[in-house]
């Protein structure tokens, strides 16, 4: 499984803080916002790295209310800067849109899904490969060497179902995980499915944001199957 998100003008990124906005921080227990910060300890990523994390783990406790919330400040937020591009009307996320509303049915039956946790050595996979889409400027899933997904998450871990999201433009962990949510332009909704995916059990992931000379950000969140963690 492999998804691909571009975003079409290279400065349509977004300056959201990388700790949770108070309001939407006041939508969830402590509980759940512990419970869903499983990279909080993780030093080998950056603070927006870990939000990617987060923003995936809360999507998937309960759908509706990440729906409500912080999915709501992201096109806000998103819509204001686009108002600057003269092609402002094709740019902005509307809320009439297919794919807005698609995803607002397909989040109502998301509760409780088990959380992603974050891997060290699968981070370093996908940091590796966002260097290399910024350093041969280019956005694909196959590396500038010819490696597949497979090929590169395999060699660290072999014989696991896995699958990789990029995602382009922007350089906050909300931003890149409501544009993938969103999929907008991307009829099989791959992105969608992956960060909410049940059947495939890819519970691990790795995680990097880097700059990108086309893009300015580039996202790599690569998922692996392995036994659950005991944490």
């Amino acid at each position: 499984m492999k998804s691909l998100s571009i975003l079409l003008i290279s400065l349509s990124f977004l300056c959201i803080p990388a700790s949770l906005k108070a309001q939407n921080a006041d939508a969830w227990t402590k509980e759940e916002l512990k419970m869903a910060n499983t990279a909080g300890n993780a030093p080998y990523l950056t603070g927006e790295e870990k939000d990617i994390v987060i923003y995936m783990n809360l999507v998937r406790m309960d759908g509706e209310r990440f729906f409500n919330t912080f999915l709501q400040d992201f096109i806000d937020d998103y819509n204001e800067k686009m108002k600057q591009y003269s092609n402002y009307e094709r740019l902005k996320i509307s809320r009439t849109d297919s794919y807005y509303r698609s995803l607002k049915n397909d989040l109502k039956n998301i509760k409780l899904l088990p959380a992603f946790w974050p891997d060290e050595a699968l981070s370093w996979v996908a940091r590796q490969h966002a260097k290399d889409l910024n350093k041969n400027n280019f956005a694909a899933h196959n590396s500038s060497d010819g490696r597949t997904v497979k090929d590169r998450i395999g060699k660290m871990y072999p014989n696991k179902s896995n699958g990789e999201n990029l995602a382009f433009g922007f350089s906050t962990g909300l931003g890149n995980v409501c544009l993938l949510l969103i999929d907008k332009g991307v009829p099989d909704l791959g992105h969608r499915k992956m960060i909410l995916n049940t059947s495939y059990q890819l519970n691990t992931v790795g995680v990097s944001i880097q700059s990108h000379k086309t893009y300015r950000y580039c996202a790599v969140i690569d998922f692996v199957a392995l036994p659950h963690p005991s944490r």
